[in-house]
């Protein structure tokens, strides 16, 4: 049944549901696409040459939104310079990808965890298994905002592929009721969540593979988005030196190699200097870095770091012109 004949019919549905279905037939990633009804009698490299070339069209559609992701971030990056805190909230896929962007953001830029937040309709349970009506509803979206005490610093990302989700839009619009700044993430045009938002993110990369299925293009979609947002403001909130993430947490085996490994690439000093700034710094790749560079110790390293608001180029800066 094409979208066509599913807003032609729906009117007089009789399991009730007939104006909801007649919303889906008219977002682009609930459309049915007749070239691929079957898709299923087609070989398995076939399927998959055919499901690769869908997603190499994903960039182009995030590539034409970047002077809005880019407005956005730098709005994103001031509250967050303030203090404010970066909170993404949604249901199904659309949350657990922002519950899975926060849950980096500490090992990558050492964040505390109640910097950066994801909430998911339903709650943590959500995350491995569908938690009934919870998506439907705005008014959960808002007491979930309150538990987190959610202040005119913060800033609030409602992530939805559809543009309809209640939990996503009550989230964008209580929290721009209580001054926050608000992000509205979607893959339709003219969705009822980017209106909501401050900032309306609308990627739009077209009917699925699967009719519907938008953990597919549309979740790609907003992954990307989601990393480019978490990401650019870190480096805007200093958390990088170049491409380095100068501010890694070394919690096991792996990030401590890494974090000797970006000393090394930072300041091109030998295994010894490395392992007597970071004994120095207790461990802190960013203060060990200007211990070195600095030709500083590990106490004024973070005297000069807290003075520069975690920046290390303008903490370096600030050694070279004293």
């Amino acid at each position: 049944m094409t979208s066509t004949t599913d807003a032609g019919n729906d009117a007089a549905a009789p399991d009730g549901y007939g104006e909801l279905r007649a919303q889906l037939a008219t977002l682009t990633t609930e459309a049915f696409r007749p070239e691929l009804a079957e898709i299923d009698r087609l070989s398995t490299q076939e399927i998959a040459r055919i499901m690769n070339g869908e997603d190499t069209t994903v960039p182009a559609a995030v590539a034409a939104k970047l002077p809005q992701i880019s407005a956005a971030i730098d709005a994103t990056a001031e509250r967050m310079a303030r203090g404010g805190r970066l909170i993404y909230a949604g249901a199904g896929t659309a949350g657990r990808l922002g519950v899975l962007d926060a849950s980096e953001c500490p090992p990558t830029f050492n964040t505390d965890p109640s910097e950066v937040i994801g909430l998911i309709a339903g709650g943590p349970s959500a995350m491995v298994k569908a938690v009934e009506g919870a998506e439907d509803s705005k008014e959960l979206a808002a007491a979930d905002l309150d538990e987190l005490g959610l202040t005119a610093d913060d800033t609030v990302v409602g992530i939805s592929a559809s543009g309809r989700t209640p939990y996503a839009i009550g989230a964008v619009e209580h929290a721009r009721g209580k001054g926050a700044l608000t992000l509205g993430l979607s893959c339709n045009a003219g969705s009822a969540l980017a209106a909501a938002a401050e900032h309306g993110l609308e990627i739009v990369v077209g009917p699925e593979l699967l009719t519907g299925s938008t953990r597919l293009k549309a979740g790609t979609a907003q992954k990307l988005v989601l990393n480019m947002l978490s990401t650019i403001t870190m480096i805007r909130l200093g958390k990088t030196y170049g491409n380095l993430m100068v501010d890694v947490r070394a919690s096991n085996e792996k990030l401590r190699a890494r974090s000797r490994r970006i000393v090394s690439l930072a300041t091109g000093a030998s295994d010894q200097e490395i392992e007597a700034a970071l004994a120095a710094t207790d461990g802190e790749v960013k203060n060990a870095i200007l211990t070195i560079l600095g030709e500083v110790d590990g106490p004024t390293a973070a005297t000069l770091l807290a003075g520069s608001e975690g920046h290390l180029r303008a903490a370096l800066a600030a050694v070279r012109t004293t």
